[in-house]
């Protein structure tokens, strides 16, 4: 809408070069969330790709939502593009699910012009997979949809999915059929909640509790709230407010509830649904985005708000899933990391942000892997098998970009070489590098790593040996290096600390 496409044009969303979210076309092309964006060009080359912007979708989704809240009560936000609206009410109204659903539909493109796709399903992880196949799920069969879906459609918890996947877990049910009690045990208490969903449970713990009243928290703006820049400042306030006093009564928000009131007394009301427990910033975030979509929108209120209220409608135990939140702030300084280096990366490009990935291999330039940050980290060998001629620990501090020639003398004044059977010519006594030669001192190797020997072209020879030199000279202050013999030559491959 934003963007000015075409009803019909396929477009995703991107953020950290994922796929955040496909309109209906854009999946029909086989296009889905998690999907990084260079896949999803290559199933789809005409697709329009959208940059994240949680403001813009926001204030854009409040129409939305509105619309939704004149066919049913208890409309619930769970994230911009996203309301969960409880079943039983519509389909009762409206005869059945099916019709309540169409309803859903219409309304929504007659009040706003949107598309939009409704799902049914127990639980809201079910339900929102549902809603993107447009499927109504017969109650109680959740889990029987969940199974053949693939695991990557747990796409919030992509360190896990790239974990099971490493694992031969490929699908939701295969996930589903382990042990819960062994899955939280392993891989901690948030692979248990995921557990959950892929079992096709609720998603959340049995905690919940409704909170005593004077958990909200209340702003009276002097003068009325009437622009953008005044409300981010106000919602900020506001969420640590409420993190701070949830906080000391051990508490964390999973529904909150967004009051307003205007000067001409229009009330205004909105429910957010979260997954997880809030952080700060997440309950900033909302309220900014809230806030945001009723002074900006279309059906914006005719004065300023007087006054704002913060009501979390339902919390869990704050220790009950034991996020980073309860453990010093570590989920949000991750988040904040994040969004920095999304930041660089839109700077610098794709090329401009890599995250380096352990692999297998015998060199230290063999065992890391750099993938441009958001893509998806593949190792592209096992790190834990067994690598006959492999470095031994501790691995260089640093690895030279382009490789430094060096001659390694022996007793004589020879240079030492390497023979067939990866022995030394001769014990070495100095090395030469940039045209500065110390003593060694001592030494080890050599390490000898014979590979793809049964390839005609593709095989490698090479040894590796540890020396250490001499004092330091004012031109020169390395102490240790990793050599490599390839070819007859010797290079340094890496310097010790």
């Amino acid at each position: 809408m934003a963007a000015g496409l075409a009803v019909d044009a396929p477009a995703v969303v991107v953020a950290a070069n994922r796929v955040v979210s496909a309109n209906a076309q854009a999946r029909r092309e086989g296009v889905r969330p998690g999907l990084r964006r260079r896949e999803a060009q290559g199933r789809c080359p005409d697709i329009a790709v959208l940059p994240a912007d949680p403001d813009r979708d926001a204030r854009l989704f409040e129409p939305v939502a509105a619309a939704v809240e004149e066919l049913a009560v208890g409309v619930e936000v769970v994230a911009p593009g996203v309301v969960a609206v409880p079943a039983r009410g519509p389909s009762g109204y409206f005869g059945s699910e099916e019709s309540a659903a169409e309803r859903v539909i219409d309304q929504v493109a007659i009040r706003t012009g949107a598309e939009s796709q409704v799902g049914v399903a127990d639980g809201l992880f079910a339900a929102t997979l549902a809603a993107h196949r447009g499927l109504i799920i017969p109650a109680g069969e959740s889990a029987q949809f969940l199974a053949p879906l693939d695991i990557r459609e747990l796409t919030d918890r992509p360190d896990l999915v790239d974990l099971l996947r490493r694992l031969g877990i490929q699908t939701l049910g295969a996930f589903a059929a382990l042990s819960h009690n062994d899955v939280t045990s392993r891989f901690g208490a948030d692979a248990g909640y995921a557990h959950r969903l892929a079992s096709g449970l609720e998603q959340r713990p049995p905690s919940r509790r409704r909170p005593p009243v004077d958990l909200s928290v209340t702003h009276t703006p002097d003068p009325p709230i009437d622009r953008v820049d005044a409300a981010a400042f106000i919602a900020r306030t506001l969420g640590d407010q409420l993190h701070t006093l949830l906080a000391a009564h051990g508490l964390a928000c999973t529904r909150l509830a967004i009051h307003a009131s205007t000067a001409n007394g229009e009330d205004l009301i909105r429910l957010w649904r979260c997954a997880d427990p809030l952080t700060p910033s997440g309950i900033s975030d909302r309220v900014r985005w809230q806030l945001d979509g009723w002074l900006r929108g279309s059906d914006r209120p005719s004065a300023g708000i007087t006054l704002l209220r913060l009501e979390p409608e339902e919390t869990v135990d704050g220790h009950a899933l034991q996020l980073g939140l309860w453990q010093g702030g570590n989920d949000e300084q991750a988040s904040r990391a994040s969004r920095a280096m999304v930041h660089v990366q839109g700077l610098l490009g794709q090329e401009g942000v890599f995250t380096p990935s352990i692999n297998g291999g015998r060199g230290p330039n063999d065992q890391v892997t750099l993938t441009p940050w958001g893509d998806e980290q593949t190792p592209s060998s096992d790190p834990d098998l067994p690598w006959p001629g492999r470095l031994p620990a501790p691995s260089p501090a640093t690895i030279p970009t382009q490789r430094v020639p060096a001659t390694v003398i022996d007793r004589d004044g020879g240079e030492v070489g390497v023979t067939g059977r990866f022995t030394l010519t001769a014990p070495p006594d100095e090395v030469a590098v940039a045209g500065n030669t110390r003593r060694v001192i001592a030494w080890a190797g050599p390490w000898p790593a014979d590979e793809r020997w049964w390839e005609k072209d593709g095989g490698r020879r090479r040894a590796r040996l540890q020396v250490l030199l001499a004092e330091r000279s004012e031109v020169d202050n390395q102490d240790a290096l990793l050599l490599v013999r390839e070819n007859e030559k010797w290079t340094v491959e890496g310097v010790y600390d």
